[in-house]
């Protein structure tokens, strides 16, 4: 089980990420958040919505954010207020820290400027 303080770790380890109320951004784009679930979005996933913490990360599109879901639709989902966008929702409480490093990575990379990315997936040998 993830935790907020393995999202906020995880996060604030990347370059000029900014941490606000639960809210991660790299120059005021967002990466990650907390995304409580509302009335519509419980109504939309009746039973199978899940009771805890919830995370929102950005995707680099839409077909990724499918992939996620379809390849872990127990950690991964979305709701109608998502449809079309490239955000994908996370039960914390279902995710590993594994699951955690990859999409934060991954959303970072999506909003960070360029050249601020890939130095730093070079540095690291991702790249």
């Amino acid at each position: 089980m993830a935790t907020w303080d393995d999202v906020s770790r995880i996060a604030n380890a990347l370059p000029e990420v900014v941490e606000a109320e639960r809210t991660w951004s790299v120059r005021n784009k967002k990466i990650a958040w907390e995304r409580p679930l509302r009335r519509g979005d419980y109504e939309a996933l009746g039973d199978s919505a899940p009771d805890g913490p919830i995370l929102g990360v950005r995707t680099p599109d839409v077909g990724v954010k499918e992939a996620l879901i379809a390849d872990d639709p127990d950690v991964f989902f979305t709701t109608p207020h998502f449809d079309g966008y490239p955000a994908v929702l996370v039960d914390l409480e279902r995710a590993s820290v594994d699951d955690l490093e990859e999409v934060i990575l991954e959303a970072w990379v999506t909003q960070a400027p360029k050249r601020l990315s890939n130095a730093y997936l070079t540095e690291r040998g991702l790249a």
